[in-house]
């Protein structure tokens, strides 16, 4: 109808809302997702919301300046050119171990596929941590649908990101809204030229409760998952892109797999062909205590040397024909004792020509 409301920190509707006009919508350009700071004006008597008088601010900008930013939809997407730092410390071998064999990129667009219980989250939260620690420039979020409660508190205290939930329990319309919230979001800082970062866990979840909302097309693939229901993920999944004007939306997102649903096998058969990077994490290292359970040859970036120098690259292929030699199970565990007695990758990649695993 013209008008709209400014949405508290959880981007829900809420007793807090303000009220903007359709006057100041059109005069300032504003968008579903935009950050506004300006002044407001208590609830008149037959009012029920805060109104908005003045915009000072859209998303950083002056209200003028930010009128004037292009729609993403017409922005160019390339491919990712430049490679996120993750590693932080010696002893964190995940991100490490990441950075060498599916390297992500401003722009990539990933999944993390996973068995139940073999660290998924605790690979997300790494990788959350790796790029704040490293990239104070880029804006990271967090997006967690259909999470149990105290996982959203655990992440919400232990990475330095905006933290978007919606827990199992919420109505799956409430599910859905935050994540079309936390993408809209994202949107309008990459227009603006920023990068932005959205962890998201899980695609699989979110493509479960879009499959209970959505009206039935008439048609149901195996598991019982109606095709409509898999647009509206795939639309999220697919903004990931690097900006060739500056600017970026990196998308990495949890996969479920092997969880006894054969909608949930439907879910990663219908994603795997759209992203340019997946990370697979291996159950029988998981069964043995092998963390991080990264299926080395299964895992990779598409275009990876965009995104490393050609002698890292070169090595990163004889690393992984010492691995395909040892096998997918047996080659990471001395891949992992030698990443740790080194204290850089630079140092790893250095001595690794000097013998086998």
């Amino acid at each position: 109808e013209g008008y709209g409301y400014l949405r508290s920190d959880h981007l829900l509707p809420g007793p807090d809302d303000i009220y903007v006009s359709q006057s100041q919508i059109r005069r300032f350009g504003l968008r579903t997702g935009d950050l506004v700071i300006g002044q407001v004006r208590a609830p008149k008597d037959t009012e029920k919301y805060y109104g908005l008088l003045r915009v000072e601010a859209v998303n950083g900008l002056d209200p003028e300046v930010a009128k004037r930013r292009p729609y993403f939809e017409k922005l160019v997407p390339i491919f990712p050119d430049q490679r996120f730092v993750l590693e932080t410390e010696p002893s964190n071998l995940t991100t490490r171990l990441i950075e060498l064999i599916a390297p992500i990129g401003r722009g990539q667009r990933g999944l993390i596929v996973s068995p139940p219980k073999a660290g998924k989250t605790t690979v997300l939260k790494h990788i959350a941590n790796g790029i704040s620690a490293n990239h104070k420039d880029v804006h990271l979020m967090v997006v967690l649908i259909g999470e149990r409660p105290e996982e959203v508190t655990d992440m919400d205290r232990s990475v330095e990101a905006e933290v978007v939930a919606s827990t199992f329990d919420d109505p799956r319309q409430e599910q859905t809204r935050v994540a079309e919230m936390a993408l809209a979001r994202a949107k309008r800082l990459v227009e603006g030229g920023k990068d932005v970062v959205i962890l998201l866990d899980s695609i699989t979840r979110l493509t479960r409760a879009y499959n209970e909302i959505v009206p039935p097309s008439g048609r149901t693939l195996s598991g019982g998952l109606d095709p409509a229901a898999l647009y509206p993920p795939k639309q999220f999944f697919g903004a990931a892109r690097n900006i060739e004007e500056g600017g970026s939306l990196t998308i990495i997102a949890n996969c479920l797999i092997d969880t006894g649903s054969r909608m949930d096998d439907m879910i990663y058969e219908e994603f795997k062909g759209t992203g340019n990077m997946e990370l697979h994490l291996n159950r029988k290292l998981a069964e043995r205590r092998i963390f991080p359970a990264f299926d080395i040859e299964r895992s990779g970036t598409r275009r990876e040397e965009l995104l490393l120098d050609p002698e890292t690259l070169s090595r990163v292929w004889t690393l992984r024909r010492m691995v395909e030699m040892l096998g997918a199970t047996e080659g990471v565990e001395p891949l992992l004792n030698r990443l740790a007695k080194s204290k850089s990758n630079k140092e790893f990649l250095e001595t690794l020509n000097k013998g086998a695993l």
